[in-house]
């Protein structure tokens, strides 16, 4: 059990924290403290294995609990858990003495960070004599280990370190070969050896049929002095190769993930030194494979980020060309209408000015809708049981009153309930809907449904059609770009911004929108997918 020493003064954030490290199976005891006074006391008892410190305490930053704790007892680690990941912060906990600095919206990045301890403290607990007591042979592998540790801790694919460490667990014990295998399922897979003749190399072997899958399957390390005399051998496997003498322990002593093996040629029986710094390679390589998926996932958040922020800047240079042309053409047509005014006769003014009101509307009305795209592409997702029948419903019965003497027929058919925002799938009806009763206004009967049907790959998709003016199909895809319009505002009023809001509002939602039509005067159809949970 590691005993951790937790400063955390937000309850919430604390058990975040406790629950992460007991999910991925670390058997930890942890000691709250939420001050400094608390801090300082818990200290001075003693008793941990490592040390946790927040790094926003109002009045007592992580560099002076750092600090305080390297000074109380400085063999121990100190981790700093931070809910922001400034330079200069990092630098300053780095200074001050700390192991790690790990963010807190990554709890794996924690739980590595542990492993790192749980492995420092292996390697410690491996060398109980003093210095003068050990050979020179033991030193040299001590030395070697921490050269090892830090080369593993700069490497970010797992290539990399099969080929650290391949290498060096034949170095450590001086053996004549050694290989470096994982779990692939019910296989043991040798993904490479470094020896003085071939392994097994490439190769895939049952797990209970080998005795590095024995490692894997037990949790447990093991020395054979004699291959042939033991019964675990597959003998007829390691007949054609060099070894006569094993060692094979397993990578990470939790649900293993594969195994390192050493081999001798001659008769060998591994020394409990030996086998002690082969395990201290082992918990250090699974460290360095789970800092190895960390940064795979930080890459590929920043992939997502990155197509996030590419969006944005679409939507920003939409937002310059509109205040660029949208909104600085009301304002001209407003300074020429007033410098008319100065001109007319006093019955004059009042047609102009409210030519001035639809230029004011109309820049509101942008206004608005910039802020809502805005709004929605940063609002919280709260996911409930919606009923789209019931919220399609509302929006028609409105839109009929709007205008009694229009003739519409609409058929609605969407099948069971979703999981979705309720609010801001109403944005994306409204939306929807309200297109198609703008774009089918000209025709002598409207027709607009809204129907569901269920894919082959088990996908809900809802579909809304008209049978108003269409579009070209060459250019379907411009119609979710913001402020891009296929119409003129002389035969359809509007900006341009709504279907981009609800392009977005789906793909908040897990889903995808598309349109399709035969083209001008055909009408269209409008599609999307919901995948919320």
């Amino acid at each position: 059990m590691i005993r951790i020493l937790h400063l955390e003064d937000d309850a919430i954030d604390a058990e975040l924290v406790q629950r992460a490290v007991h999910t991925q199976g670390i058997d930890a005891k942890f000691t709250d403290v939420a001050n400094a006074a608390e801090f300082s006391r818990a200290l001075t008892a003693g008793g941990f294995d490592v040390v946790i410190v927040d790094n926003g305490l109002p009045g007592y930053s992580a560099k002076h609990a750092i600090k305080q704790a390297k000074s109380t007892c400085p063999e121990v680690p100190v981790i700093v858990c931070s809910g922001g990941g400034r330079d200069a912060d990092v630098a300053a906990s780095f200074a001050a003495g700390a192991s790690d600095y790990v963010l807190k919206d990554y709890p794996s990045m924690l739980v590595a960070a542990l492993r790192r301890s749980v492995a420092q403290a292996s390697q410690h607990s491996s060398s109980e004599h003093s210095l003068s007591e050990r050979t020179p042979s033991k030193l040299s592998g001590m030395h070697l280990l921490v050269e090892v540790v830090q080369k593993l801790s700069l490497v970010r694919d797992l290539q990399g370190i099969v080929d650290i460490v391949r290498v060096a667990a034949r170095q450590l014990t001086g053996a004549d070969g050694a290989t470096f295998v994982l779990r692939d399922g019910d296989k043991c897979y040798y993904v490479d050896e470094d020896a003085i003749s071939p392994l097994w190399k490439g190769q895939r072997f049952p797990l209970e049929a080998c005795i590095s899958g024995w490692a894997m399957l037990n949790s447990k390390s093991t020395v054979i002095p004699d291959i042939y005399k033991d019964a675990r051998i597959p003998h007829a496997a390691y007949q054609p190769t060099f070894v006569h003498s094993l060692a094979m322990v397993p990578i990470r002593s939790a649900a293993p993930i594969g195994a390192i093996g050493n081999y001798w040629a001659d008769h060998h029986e591994c020394t409990r030194e030996e086998l002690s710094l082969l395990e201290a390679l082992a918990n250090t390589t699974a460290v360095a494979m789970e800092n190895v998926q960390v940064y795979q996932s930080l890459e590929r958040q920043v992939r997502e980020r990155t197509k996030e922020l590419q969006v944005a800047n679409q939507e920003l240079e939409a937002f310059s060309s509109a205040v660029s042309h949208d909104l600085r053409a009301p304002l001209r047509q407003m300074n020429v209408q007033l410098d008319g005014m100065a001109e007319q006769t006093p019955t004059a003014p009042s047609h102009r000015v409210e030519r001035l009101r639809d230029c004011t509307e109309r820049m509101t009305r942008l206004i608005d809708d910039l802020l809502r795209l805005s709004r929605i592409s940063r609002a919280d997702l709260r996911l409930e049981t919606v009923d789209l029948g019931a919220i399609a419903t509302k929006i028609m019965q409105r839109l009929r009153a709007s205008a009694p003497e229009r003739s519409t027929e609409f058929r609605l058919d969407v099948g069971p309930e979703v999981r979705a925002d309720p609010g801001l799938i109403g944005v994306v009806l409204e939306n929807l809907l309200s297109n198609a009763w703008k774009y089918s206004s000209k025709r002598e009967r409207s027709k607009i449904e809204l129907t569901h049907r269920v894919e082959q790959d088990g996908r809900s998709v809802y579909c809304l059609a008209d049978n108003g003016a269409g579009f070209s199909s060459d250019l379907a895809d411009q119609l979710f770009k913001p402020f891009s319009r296929l119409h003129a505002a002389s035969d359809f009023p509007g900006i341009g911004i709504g279907l981009a809001t609800v392009q977005r509002i789906i793909q908040r939602h897990g889903g995808e929108i598309w349109a399709r039509s035969d083209g001008e005067d055909c009408g269209a159809q409008f599609c999307f997918t919901l995948q919320a949970e």
